[in-house]
């Protein structure tokens, strides 16, 4: 959907970029100074402009974006006043004429309404004012008018007329690109809480069993896994945001496997090699913790044995390489793959679908768990993590950490 939306910009652009050339060189003809053709001259201005004005409009349509793209959608037009409503009040005037606001809100129910756009003359009293004409071109998001885009003109202009048309329609492009992310980011929520509401209720009482066992024979061992436990369910459910760094994430998952190999003991053993060049770099919330309760749950299951798990994280360069493998059972690998794609529920515990679905979310598909297993040969998950990716950014406190092996 992103991508056609991307494609009708493109389309668009265009014709913006002939109507700015008109629009200029009729009002204003200017020596390009060997810059190239007027048309390229256009084409490059436009871009540019159109370029600038995008970023406010992907937050949507209101007061501060409206003021913030405004002046930019004036110069795309070349009009002397442009401004910008949603469905009760004008957002922004820029330009002159602003004493026109309240006629122009007087024939905003016709567009509302029908969602076409009409031109009309400007009554007014002032000698001086030079804007006569107003275009009205409604704003729609799928198929419902959020606003309307009013270019303010000398004079009547056809050119004007097609020219706002097209403007209209490439900001509502930016504004439905802004429903999505927004659409998103509610997605991204849900599948946090999701992840939240999924994490084990036999971990949560396992863990609270153990640490009752130990409140007699060893109060101080019960205090301390109390603490790792009230760690743990603080991190797990914060409520700021989408973000965190590696190392606040491991920093996580030493707690939960305190909290493990209390009631386990000696059957489990974790081997981590943190490399310490990687611990800032940003990662979805919750994003490695359910891969190793899975590395425990897969590694434990059917054995009366012990288990390893190693946890690496690796630079490579323009990613943190993150390697979680364990020893334990494995998973026929046509099931497997049947959980990423969503057709069936892993058994108890949170399975790796909704991890691999938020990892190629945020950084693409190329980044989605890549997964090695086979009945009795354990498990072995590979996360590949971008060291930048933009709109990722951890607002989150930094643990700190450095690289060590333990056992």
């Amino acid at each position: 959907m992103s991508g056609f939306l991307a494609g009708v910009c493109i389309a668009i652009l265009p014709f913006l970029a002939v109507g700015f050339w008109l629009g200029r060189r009729t009002a204003r003809p200017e020596n390009l100074g060997g810059l190239g053709t007027p048309v390229e001259h256009a084409t490059f201005e436009t871009l540019h402009t159109a370029s600038l004005a995008a970023p406010p409009l992907r937050a949507g349509l209101t007061e501060e974006t409206a003021r913030r793209s405004a002046r930019r959608l004036r110069t795309l037009l070349g009009t002397d006043a442009l401004c910008l409503t949603d469905e009760t009040e004008v957002l922004v005037w820029d330009g002159v004429g602003s004493h026109h606001r309240a006629e122009i809100m007087e024939r905003l129910a016709g567009p509302l309404e029908s969602g076409r756009g009409e031109a009309f003359r400007l009554t007014c009293e002032h000698a001086d004012c030079p804007v006569r004409w107003a275009v009205l071109a409604p704003l729609t998001v799928d198929d419902r008018v959020h606003g309307v885009l009013v270019a303010c003109a000398p004079r009547e202009s056809a050119v004007l007329v097609r020219a706002a048309g097209e403007v209209a329609r490439w900001v509502s492009v930016q504004l439905e690109l802004a429903d999505l992310d927004q659409s998103r980011t509610k997605l991204i929520e849900a599948e946090i809480k999701a992840l939240r509401a999924q994490i084990s209720p036999h971990f949560v009482f396992n863990s609270l069993a153990v640490i009752a066992s130990f409140v007699r024979t060893d109060p101080e061992r019960a205090r301390e896994l109390l603490l790792e436990f009230a760690d743990f369910t603080r991190y797990s459910f914060r409520r700021h945001g989408d973000f965190t760094t590696l190392a606040d994430e491991l920093h996580a998952i030493d707690h939960y496997l305190a909290l493990v190999r209390a009631r386990f003991g000696d059957r489990l053993s974790v081997t981590l090699q943190i490399a310490p060049e990687v611990l800032p770099v940003a990662l979805p919330f919750l994003c490695l913790q359910p891969l190793v309760e899975n590395a425990v749950k897969h590694g434990l299951e059917g054995k009366a044995d012990k288990c390893h798990i190693q946890i690496t994280a690796q630079d490579a360069g323009a990613e943190a390489l993150v390697v979680i493998e364990d020893d334990g059972a494995g998973m026929d690998p046509v099931a497997l793959r049947r959980i990423l794609a969503g057709e069936v529920s892993p058994s108890g515990g949170i399975g790796l679908s909704n991890v691999d679905d938020r990892l190629r979310q945020v950084y693409g598909d190329d980044y989605g768990l890549v997964i090695e297993t086979a009945l009795g040969a354990g498990m072995k998950i590979t996360a590949r993590l971008p060291k930048y990716q933009p709109g990722v950014h951890s607002a989150a406190r930094l643990t700190g950490g450095q690289g060590r092996a333990a056992s």
